[in-house]
């Protein structure tokens, strides 16, 4: 047991300084110690002691802001009111770019014994066919997924762009009749509650469409509990394992291909557009929008009211 403590790791005296606690090393500082064992006899010793092989959990979220339940109470409560009169309720976000091209991906499927896939040894993006981008909608009443996959940059414009291209290729006709959207976004990234093109690109949005739109982001530090990554992200990753990318439609064709047992359908498209980096907007610009920042941490939440404006010019 003090072999295997935490503070007599790191003690100069220890046998085992900055080494693994594996049962071979456990075992070979024991017998420098006159006491003959095997690795196997220390494993069993180590179980009889309540220890296990454990890998690291993934469950420390850093500071936790003050407000971080209330948030989480009042997004909740805003989807309830949204959905309780059929308007639609969408959770967004960027998924983990993918290099394209024959590299290794996560994961195992069926092949032939003795014929793996070949992949490259090393993961140098390729010059020609670059990184994808997928940007996915989450409805969460429908229960479907829409990802956009781009080629170029990961912007607020492509982010607005991929909700334009759902609102009008489905949402208009799945909810029709219907004057306001509710988009659940994380903190941070294109849709970040601090990015002002974000906020530029909605407000044009809410305009060209008659919504009222209004953003509840998640509080810092929990993007992972977005209803996105474990509705749709997690699935398409399942359903493209062990599989290299190797093309921006062969991806296109394996998102769109996703589906679960309990109803989830996905449509995946190809967007070849352009969105330049590096395009900044002043807080006076984002001022002068027709936004209304709610009460209770309106940095969070605030509503953009369907009104015609100038979009504004980069600076």
């Amino acid at each position: 047991m003090a072999l295997v403590a935490p503070e007599t790791r790191g003690d100069p005296e220890s046998p085992l300084v900055w080494t693994t606690k594996s049962t071979r090393n456990l075992a070979e500082a024991l017998a420098g110690d006159g006491h003959q064992v095997s690795d196997r006899t220390v494993a069993r010793m180590l179980r009889a002691q309540g220890f296990s092989l454990q890998a690291n959990s993934k469950v420390t979220e850093g500071r936790q802001h003050v407000d971080r339940d209330a948030q989480f109470g009042y997004l909740n409560a805003a989807v309830l009111e949204h959905l309780a009169v059929g308007a639609p309720v969408v959770s967004v976000d960027t998924k983990k770019k993918e290099l394209v091209g024959e590299f290794h991906n996560g994961g195992r499927e069926y092949q032939p014994t003795g014929a793996p896939v070949k992949v490259n040894v090393h993961d140098f993006p390729d010059p020609e066919l670059g990184k994808a981008i997928p940007y996915g909608i989450y409805d969460l009443a429908a229960n479907t997924g829409w990802v956009s996959v781009g080629a170029d940059h990961d912007t607020s414009a492509f982010a607005v762009q991929t909700l334009r291209r759902w609102w009008h290729t489905v949402g208009r006709h799945r909810y029709p009749g219907t004057d306001r959207l509710l988009i659940c976004a994380d903190g941070g990234g294109s849709n970040g509650y601090r990015v002002r093109a974000w906020k530029i690109e909605l407000a044009a949005f809410a305009a060209e469409t008659g919504l009222t739109i209004t953003v509840c982001h998640l509080p810092p530090g929990t993007s992972k509990w977005n209803k996105i990554e474990h509705r749709l992200f997690s699935q398409i990753t399942l359903n493209w394992r062990g599989r290299p990318l190797t093309s921006h439609q062969i991806i296109v064709e394996l998102i769109g291909a996703t589906s679960t047992a309990t109803g989830l359908t996905v449509y995946a498209e190809l967007d070849t557009g352009t969105y330049p980096i590096g395009v900044k907007y002043t807080n006076k610009q984002v001022d002068a929008l027709p936004i209304t920042r709610h009460k209770f941490h309106g940095e969070w939440n605030y509503t953009f009211a369907p009104t015609s404006a100038d979009t504004p010019t980069p600076t």
